[in-house]
């Protein structure tokens, strides 16, 4: 008997030009069997209204928009639903970006990002991963460099190993086997560390090892 096939990714768009709803509209088409775009919205005020009831899965969204940015439509529709967030903008400004991973967003792409790593990054998102473009990671490092007062020296060796694994990309189960401890102790060692560094997501955490650590001998 043939194993049935997963059911599409729930995505919800919210880009205020019609142009580039047409693009993703028509890139996403090509991958219907893995992504369905459920709702769309062209500003704060509409994506609040119509996205909500549909419980999308991810929500692909600008950063600026008419009526506000792309971090209170994150942060008003996660309060509503655990849906993943990936930002998909022009917008290479240190403040938003570190308002946007602080909201709770998933990722924060650029827009000329090649059709097919989108794709990727949606499904990665959706899976519970993260999507950072390059110049986002270095924005995060130019956000980190003034905003975190915590130094190197506070920082143990077991949670040095921690975040170089994290910076990997390793999950909290891959970084328990590695370190030979359980996987509910990464998941508590991780919280204490990120509330010792005034972090939020795990890619804050990322930026701060390159930044801070990384070299360190």
């Amino acid at each position: 008997m043939k194993a049935a096939q997963p059911a599409p990714i729930r995505l919800a768009l919210v880009e205020d030009s019609e142009l580039v709803r047409l693009g993703l509209r028509t890139l996403l088409g090509l991958h219907a069997a893995e992504i369905v775009i459920v709702a769309e919205a062209a500003s704060v005020e509409e994506a609040l209204k119509v996205i909500p009831p549909h419980r999308p899965d991810v929500i692909l969204l600008d950063m600026r928009l008419p009526d506000g940015t792309g971090v209170e439509v994150c942060r008003r529709l996660l309060a509503l639903h655990p849906s993943r967030v990936l930002f998909l903008t022009s917008s290479i400004d240190d403040n938003l970006i570190a308002d946007a991973i602080r909201a709770g967003a998933s990722g924060y792409l650029l827009k000329d990002i090649h059709g097919e790593e989108l794709v990727r990054s949606i499904l990665d998102v959706a899976a519970g991963g993260e999507a950072l473009d390059a110049a986002v990671t270095a924005s995060l490092m130019r956000t980190l460099r003034g905003s975190v007062p915590v130094s190197a020296a506070n920082v143990s060796t077991t949670e040095r190993r921690m975040l170089a694994l994290l910076a990997e990309g390793k999950t909290n189960k891959e970084i328990a086997s590695d370190l030979g401890i359980a996987e509910k102790t990464v998941k508590n060692n991780f919280t204490a560390l990120f509330n010792k560094l005034g972090l939020v997501r795990r890619s804050q955490a990322a930026a701060f090892y390159i930044e801070h650590l990384r070299g360190e001998h």
